[in-house]
């Protein structure tokens, strides 16, 4: 199932896309951005691509550094990054408001979602919101549209698109409005400068592979599957009217995440595995959260609203 709104045309680069279908989905790119050449590189461009160079490059040593000790730091590290931070915090929490948490406990969990190394608060929720708002249109922030590498990672070094879409982030006020917030988007680099060299002086160089490299790398490319993966292949179950899919495999990697058609049925909900058998970690966590006080107006959509969303009473079943 498409967006029948979604333009044929790519205002930004002026050209009329070849229409290509991304094997094996029924996805067709429709946008003709040029990811490398014939292209300005923004200094921000330069250095966003000069981050993930490094970080990919540090997993390269991953064979030549292992230990059991840096294995489980990276391993221990992707889980409370993961969930606590980008699934937990990040998404649930501050994109969605699908539950509430104590204020300290809420920046803790943030603070792990710094150290996932995917932007600063304000800069992530305002590109979340972007992707609701004009899923899978020439506004949206990653659709496949424009290709399956813009949608995974490669939206991350156009800032000039990013700029051009919604430069002026004035769906985050929420966020903007809190002192925490202003001071990690203003000090955000330093945290992940400071989180290498603590793993360096912890356990040296195979501490700084693993628990920086390897780690970042895994928990971006899960992530990143979620944007791109998440709308292209994978089951449709609810009449959402763009390209999210439910794709098992990213779920369960990514703590539940990867039910994504379910998550743009109900994006308010906390719960993305919406059937008993849809492993969901993150929202497990938040049951037992709730079960001892600290996790409250926790959101998920009733009977009726899964009525209104189902392709079973929808014109649209055929898709």
């Amino acid at each position: 199932m498409g967006n029948s709104s979604v333009p044929l045309f790519n205002s930004r680069s002026g050209n009329q896309s070849e229409h290509r279908k991304i094997p094996f989905s029924n996805v067709v790119i429709t946008g003709s951005i040029k990811h490398f050449g014939g292209r300005k590189w923004q200094t921000i461009d330069i250095q966003v691509a000069s981050w993930f160079t490094f970080v990919h490059m540090l997993t390269l040593f991953a064979p030549f550094a292992f230990t059991w000790d840096a294995f489980w730091i990276a391993f221990f590290g992707y889980l409370l990054t993961g969930i606590l931070g980008i699934t937990l915090s990040y998404h649930r929490l501050l994109s969605h408001h699908s539950l509430k948490l104590p204020k300290w406990l809420e920046y803790t969990c943030v603070y792990f979602g710094v150290l996932a190394a995917q932007g600063d608060p304000i800069f992530w929720v305002s590109i979340h919101r972007y992707h609701h708002k004009y899923v899978d249109s020439n506004n949206d922030t990653h659709s496949p549209i424009n290709g399956f590498w813009f949608s995974h990672m490669g939206w991350l070094f156009e800032s000039a698109y990013m700029v051009e879409k919604y430069g002026e982030r004035k769906n985050v006020d929420d966020l903007q409005n809190q002192t925490f917030y202003k001071f990690i988007r203003k000090t955000y680099i330093w945290h992940l400068l400071g989180s290498g060299a603590l793993l360096y002086a912890w356990g040296g160089f195979p501490y700084l592979v693993w628990g920086l490299g390897v780690r970042t790398v895994w928990l971006y490319h899960l992530t990143f599957f979620v944007n791109s993966v998440c709308h292209i292949w994978g089951n449709q179950v609810w009449n959402t009217g763009d390209l999210s899919k439910n794709n098992w495999w990213v779920g369960v990697l990514m703590f539940g995440e990867g039910w994504h058609n379910n998550h743009h049925a109900f994006e308010y909900s906390a719960r993305h595995g919406l059937e008993w058998w849809q492993i969901d970690i993150t929202w497990y966590l938040i049951l037992c959260l709730e079960a001892i006080g600290l996790a409250t107006n926790v959101k998920v959509p009733t009977n009726t609203q899964k009525l209104k969303k189902s392709n079973f009473t929808s014109d649209n079943t055929s898709k």
